[in-house]
């Protein structure tokens, strides 16, 4: 009984508070932790100011990607970089670029010229003629170029297109001659199958009366026909298909030729 007493008595001594040690190691390390932390935090002002001399002196040489920068920093340098002054006269332009402007010019010309003639000879409803981004556009209605369903050209078209030709003597445009339909089919016996071999006999027409009557130059010209597939009017109308009629006389601009 003894034995036994003594025995819990030494574990009982043996079993101090071993933790403290732990504790004060952590401790330790924490105190070593923020020491360093305060010193990192510690700047040598005279260091400091070194550094920053040679780095604003390295950017300042280096070269610029500024117009009027010197260095990296871009300050203005007026004895390096100086805007020059300017020229007296504008230099002349390119060949090419008096060219373009002569034939704009030819455009606006004729564009003028057929809006005066349009509205001489009142012809507001059957001739229409704007400015758009390819050329000159001049729209005839079908309605004094042809009979229904026919591609012979009637007597009444030939003083205006006689006007139009006299204008086109004088250009080196490019003309497009393009015939359209409205959407109603042919009737049986007609000359031409459908709508297709219709604008395409219009657009032909107009185009031999120019060359072969008129003595234009052929390779200025070129034709086409749509059918129904360019309607500028829903064909839901009879006014509308009227104006889908047509054959549209396109004076290109130089670079709009296709």
């Amino acid at each position: 009984m003894r034995r036994s007493r003594t025995k819990r008595k030494q574990a009982a001594h043996d079993n101090h508070e071993r933790w403290l040690i732990t504790y004060a190691d952590l401790i330790t390390l924490l105190m070593i932790f923020f020491v360093v932390l305060y010193a990192m935090s510690q700047l040598d002002i005279k260091k400091y100011d070194s550094l920053a001399a040679s780095l604003q002196l390295q950017f300042r040489q280096a070269d610029t990607v500024l117009e009027l920068g010197s260095g990296v920093t871009g300050s203005t340098d007026a004895a390096k970089y100086r805007t020059p002054a300017p020229s007296a006269s504008p230099e002349p332009s390119s060949a090419r670029e008096v060219k373009i402007q002569a034939h704009e010019q030819q455009l606006q010309d004729l564009l003028k010229v057929v809006q005066a003639y349009v509205k001489a000879n009142h012809l507001e409803t059957q001739v229409f003629v704007e400015d758009t981004p390819r050329g000159i556009a001049i729209r005839l209605s079908d309605r004094f170029l042809f009979d229904l369903g026919k591609a012979d050209l009637k007597k009444d078209a030939r003083p205006v297109l006689d006007k139009l030709s006299s204008l086109f003597a004088d250009l080196d445009n490019p003309i497009s001659i393009q015939g359209h339909t409205d959407n109603l089919p042919l009737q049986d016996g007609a000359v031409y199958r459908d709508n297709w071999g219709l604008s395409a006999g219009r657009a032909l027409s107009v185009l031999r009366y120019f060359v072969d009557e008129k003595k234009l130059k052929e390779d200025v010209f070129e034709i086409a026909g749509y059918a129904d597939t360019q309607p500028i009017a829903p064909n839901d109308t009879e006014a509308n298909r009227q104006k889908n009629r047509r054959v549209e006389i396109l004076v290109l601009r130089q670079a709009q030729r296709s």
